[in-house]
């Protein structure tokens, strides 16, 4: 199996290799990247359109989005801005997103925040419903207008959302919010993918650890980011594309019989 191009540096926009590997079976798929203007976002978009999928890059309203309309290649790429917590309009994100590019073949939900609280007695009633809010209540319902959506195509489909190595860490001093939000995704992922199972789509997750994106950079300190290289086998952070090639192996063919996992992708901080 040919692997996706990786690239030393974070993206700033979509880079789409000219060699598409026909072997992932996404050649004109529609795929909804939720959370694409993000670090992670931008590089599951842009190994998408790699693979020849139809991609429909969703986000909030912003200078990320606007990069990222910037770079993508407007024939398969609809670059869509909209609020994710707005639930009862995912139904109507669903019908612009096959509109523009055809039925919906698959469904990425990458959107996350994390607020990091110097300990657990700093964190506030809104961190807690703020990050639940975008992390699992979203997910939930966009994931669920998304299967309704493949379930009335009737060919199957893939759903692949966003936990983190934090769902088993219980994440550190002051992230313990987003830490629940994320143990919530993978329960919720299980479920989802035995409700959607009979229906030919399934459900994954993926749990990266520690990758060089802004989120990650958020209220870092120097001695805590020392002290996570320390744990990691691998020694370094991943790129945002070696997550990316992730999320693209389980959306392809090659995992047509993997359904309701967690994969873990954090060069061996996790060993689960």
């Amino acid at each position: 199996m040919t692997s996706l191009p990786l690239r030393d540096s974070v993206p700033t926009g979509v880079a789409v290799s000219a060699d598409r590997d026909p072997g992932w079976g996404l050649e004109d798929r529609v795929v909804l990247v939720a959370g694409a203007a993000g670090g992670i976002g931008s590089a599951v978009v842009g190994a998408l359109l790699s693979a020849g999928a139809r991609v429909a890059a969703v986000d909030l309203a912003g200078p990320a989005l606007d990069r990222l309309r910037a770079s993508a290649p407007g024939e398969r790429c609809a670059v869509i801005a909209h609020d994710l917590v707005e639930i009862e309009a995912h139904g109507s994100l669903i019908d612009t997103v096959e509109g523009s590019l055809g039925p919906l073949w698959g469904l990425v939900h990458v959107a996350a925040i994390l607020r990091r609280r110097p300990s657990v007695d700093d964190v506030t009633a809104d961190d807690w419903d703020r990050q639940s809010e975008v992390n699992l209540r979203s997910a939930f319902f966009l994931s669920r207008a998304a299967g309704r959506a493949m379930i009335r195509t009737g060919r199957g489909g893939r759903i692949v959302t966003f936990a983190s190595n934090a769902a088993w860490t219980g994440g550190l001093q002051g992230s313990v919010a987003y830490a629940a939000s994320k143990g919530g995704v993978v329960s919720m992922t299980r479920g989802l993918a035995r409700t959607y199972g009979p229906h030919g789509i399934t459900v994954n997750s993926v749990a990266p650890g520690e990758v060089d994106t802004p989120m990650f950079w958020e209220g870092m300190d120097d001695a805590t980011y020392q002290g996570m290289l320390r744990q990691i086998p691998l020694g370094r952070l991943a790129r945002p594309q070696e997550v990316a090639s992730v999320v693209v192996f389980l959306l392809s063919e090659h995992a047509s019989y993997i359904t309701a996992a967690a994969l873990n992708v954090s060069g061996g901080f996790q060993t689960y």
